[in-house]
Order: C-alpha cells, then structure tokens, then sequence
C-alpha cells in the first residue's frame, strides 16, 4: 500500500514538471514571437529615426513617423498601398476563379492527359519562380511589344507573372477538396437536367467556399508581401507595390529611416490582421475538410 502511494505520488511530481515545462517552452515561443512586432511598434513611435540607440520603451515617444509617412511630397505612400491592394485582391480573386474551374475538371472528369496534369503541376512547383527569373523578364519584356498593357512596368503584367506560380498547390487543394463533395447531389440534380457548369455554379461552389477562402486568403498574403519579382518588373514610382516602396526608407546608405520604415510596417499588418480574423473560421474549416479523402 505504501509503495502505490509513493508511486502515486512519483508519477504526480512528474506530471506536474511536464507540464510546467510544456508552459515553459510555450511562453518562450509566444516572446520570441511577439518580440520583433513589440520593436517595430516602438520604432515607429521613436522620433530619433534610428536603430542605433533604440530602446524597447522610447524616451519621447510621438507620431512624427507616421505624420512624414502621409507627406505626399516625400513619398507617395498611399499610392503604394493602394498598388499592393490592387494587385493582391485582382490577383487573388482570378486564381479563386481559374483554380475553381481547374480543380472541378480534375476532380469529377475523366479525359486524357489528367493524371499527367496533376503530376506536372505538382512537379512545376518543385522550382521557384526565382529560378526562372531571366525568362519571366524575358517573356514580360516580349510579351509588352505586341500587348502594351501585359508589358514590363504594368500591374497587369505582374499579376500574369503571379498567376503562372499560383495555379499547382491551388488546383491541388482545391481538387482535394472537391473530391469530398458527394457525387449524389450531382447526380440529383443532373437527372433534372443540369449542366456541369450549372453544377459547378449552384452546388459545388456553395459547398466549397471554405477551401475557396483559403486558397484567396494565402494568395493574397503571398502577394501582398511579395518583393523580388515585383521589385525586377516594376520601376515607376507611382506604380511600385508596398514590399517594394518600403525598401526605399532603408536603401540609402547614409539616409535610412528606420522610424518611418517601421510606422509603414505597422500600418500595412493591419488589413492582413484585419482579413484573417474575420476569415478565420473559413480558413480552420478549408484547411482540414480537405485533409482526408472520403
């Protein structure tokens, strides 16, 4: 008796150290987490501009970053902001759309070449689109002398660009995710008579929008924060994306303006803050109904 009471009490002791290990280690995480975002915010509220003598709590915090960052005559900001909305949510939406017809074409049809499609998008992106960087400025630069407004220097241009690199993983997922939708209620509706595209519109779609978020969700932070190809093929001032615009406050080698760079960052967090939290329920339901095969 006395020995399953020390026993009892071994296994209590342990128990208890696990888990103040477990919370150990877990609030270590959440500060090592949260420390670059604390910095960035008292950078932006530091009016010395500078990385040099930055504190955690800065001695005369006020909002003269974030006044100079509005200065239209210093920098078109807004202009930036508006470019990376722009093209995030154009982009966005088009690769919502195409995968959505992709990824019912190879979940419910059977037609030559499907399994080689599958494979060669899968196989596509095994190679990043840094990679292939000469040949994408290429094609732009070759694509913009027959079709000026697909060209070098144009957001209609970068959003094809991005297109191109969004289409594997997304058909994927977006095919897995059809193939859990229960072919019975296509098959009821086509006996009144439904085309695959009216199926696809009316049934498949309102089944799907977790997935279809998702797939919007992360397209739109890839390329909201997306720097180097928009860096090679945008060079107007007033077209630059955020990603790209920012880096001026930093590229002077005797003129950076880390307070200013810092306020920009905290206020261009705040619409992806903003999207996934009134998303996050779809985005928790997209991600793991796709996740098993019924």
């Amino acid at each position: 008796m006395i020995n399953q009471e020390i026993g009892k009490d071994e296994r209590l002791r342990r128990k208890t150290w696990n888990q103040i290990w477990k919370q150990i280690v877990i609030w270590v995480c959440i500060l090592f987490a949260l420390f670059p975002v604390v910095w960035v915010i008292s950078a932006s509220f530091d009016p010395s501009n500078s990385i040099a003598g930055q504190r955690l709590i800065p001695q005369n915090p006020s909002l003269s970053n974030f006044r100079q960052l509005f200065d239209r005559e210093e920098q078109p900001f807004l202009t930036w902001m508006f470019n990376s909305y722009k093209i995030a949510i154009g982009n966005s939406l088009l690769v919502v759309v195409v995968t959505s017809l992709a990824g019912y074409a190879f979940s419910r049809m059977r037609f030559r070449g499907r399994r080689v499609g599958l494979i060669g998008l899968i196989l596509i992106q095994m190679f990043p689109q840094m990679l292939m960087m000469v040949a994408i400025y290429l094609v732009v630069f070759w694509l913009g002398q027959y079709i000026p407004f697909l060209g070098l220097d144009t957001h209609a241009g970068l959003i094809l660009v991005y297109m191109g690199g969004a289409m594997g993983v997304n058909v994927w997922m977006t095919k897995n995710y059809f193939d859990t939708i229960p072919r019975s209620l296509e098959e009821s509706a086509m006996l009144d008579g439904a085309t695959p595209f009216q199926l696809l519109i009316y049934i498949i779609i309102p089944l799907a929008v977790p997935i279809l978020v998702v797939v919007f969700f992360l397209q739109f932070i890839a390329i909201y924060s997306e720097f180097v190809l928009a860096r090679v093929l945008l060079t107007s001032d007033n077209k630059l994306t955020l990603a790209v615009g920012l880096q001026s406050f930093v590229a002077d080698q005797y003129g950076k303006r880390w307070g200013i760079f810092s306020a920009a960052s905290l206020i261009s967090m705040i619409p992806v803050m903003a999207l996934f939290w009134l998303l996050q329920k779809q985005l928790v339901t997209g991600l793991t109904s796709g996740a098993v095969k019924n």
